[in-house]
């Protein structure tokens, strides 16, 4: 068994190593792409107010002012934390996947557990700048979702996200397929997309993975 950090990875060596496969279509995704969710004046008028922020400043934030000021705020105006499942940060994952034990620290998941994370579907890494970072951030969140599917046993798709800067992309893994979303811009009309799947993702979550 070999043992290997997240940050080890890139996207080909995960294909060679593991087996998995990127696909360029994916029903999942664009179900969770644009399914209709209503947004309220309250969350509008947050949005915009984290937006603004970011706009200002958010090219020069380091990634705990990224992740402080601007993501999780967002992730938690979508409301996802309840008794049933939370999100958490900074949170240890580890398994084995293939021939490999895998670990790492999550920068986000939601999970069940409210108070600590018990079952992962939904993983993210954030990157200040993809550059200055060790590893590739698409690679490392899929490694951490290659984790999650394991203690899944295989049985639910796997949700994921990483932001490099004022981009974020989405990540879809089902079996040993995955699939990465187009680009959303966090400083333009896109935040309202984003908004709109982190907000879908509870939804997800409680109907359809939870067993």
């Amino acid at each position: 068994m070999q043992k290997a950090t997240f940050k080890d990875w890139t996207l080909t060596t995960l294909e060679d190593a593991l087996g998995i496969k990127q696909i360029w279509k994916s029903e999942l995704l664009e179900q969770w792409e644009h399914a209709d969710i209503e947004i309220n004046e309250f969350e509008k008028t947050t949005l915009l107010h984290l937006q603004k922020s970011l706009i200002r400043g958010g090219r020069a934030w380091n990634e705990v002012e990224l992740e402080n000021k601007f993501i999780s705020p967002l992730i938690m105006t979508a409301g996802i934390d309840d008794e049933q499942i939370g999100y958490f940060l900074e949170r240890p994952l580890s398994g084995v996947v293939g021939d490999y034990e895998l670990s790492g620290t999550v920068d986000g998941m939601i999970a069940t557990g409210f108070r600590e994370p018990k079952m992962p579907y939904f993983c993210f890494h954030e990157y200040k700048r993809s550059i200055e970072n060790q590893g590739t951030p698409d690679a490392q969140v899929l490694a951490a979702m290659l984790v999650a599917r394991e203690q899944n046993q295989n049985k639910h798709p796997i949700y994921g996200l990483f932001v490099v800067g004022l981009n974020w992309n989405f990540i879809v893994l089902t079996g040993n397929d995955y699939c990465i979303s187009k680009t959303y811009q966090a400083d333009d009309e896109d935040i309202f997309a984003i908004f709109k799947m982190i907000k879908l993702l509870k939804q997800i979550i409680h109907s359809k993975l939870i067993a």
